[in-house]
């Protein structure tokens, strides 16, 4: 099982970015998909998640009504658009396949920078 995020970079503070999440080596609509991250000197926290389906969402506090979660099934992709990013957004981000609980990830994605700039 093979999950490649991509995407990050360096913004200034309430710009927009979207990732991506290409996954392979498995059947991708057996999932729900999530984002999690990792902040400097932080431990890696729930970011979102879409169910197998992509028909029911659900987001951390922090970045409700900002950040949306999407998935294509025809692609084996998951996306994240993060919009009005803060600087607290800096993180390494990463996507993760789920078949459990929305805080579970049976796999992990390598991460992807994100940046925010004040």
């Amino acid at each position: 099982v093979q999950l490649q995020a991509f995407g990050g970079g360096l913004v200034q503070a309430g710009d927009s970015l979207r990732l991506s999440c290409v996954a392979s080596g498995l059947t991708f609509d057996d999932y729900g998909m999530g984002w999690f991250r990792r902040a400097p000197g932080k431990e890696r926290e729930f970011v979102a998640t879409v169910t197998w389906s992509g028909g029911s969402t659900y987001y951390a506090d922090s970045v409700k009504d900002r950040f949306a979660i999407s998935r294509d099934n025809a692609k084996n992709t998951v996306y994240l658009q993060m919009n009005s990013l803060k600087p607290g957004d800096t993180a390494v981000y990463y996507c993760g396949a789920q078949s459990g609980t929305k805080y579970g990830v049976d796999y992990w994605g390598k991460g992807t920078q994100v940046t925010v700039s004040s």
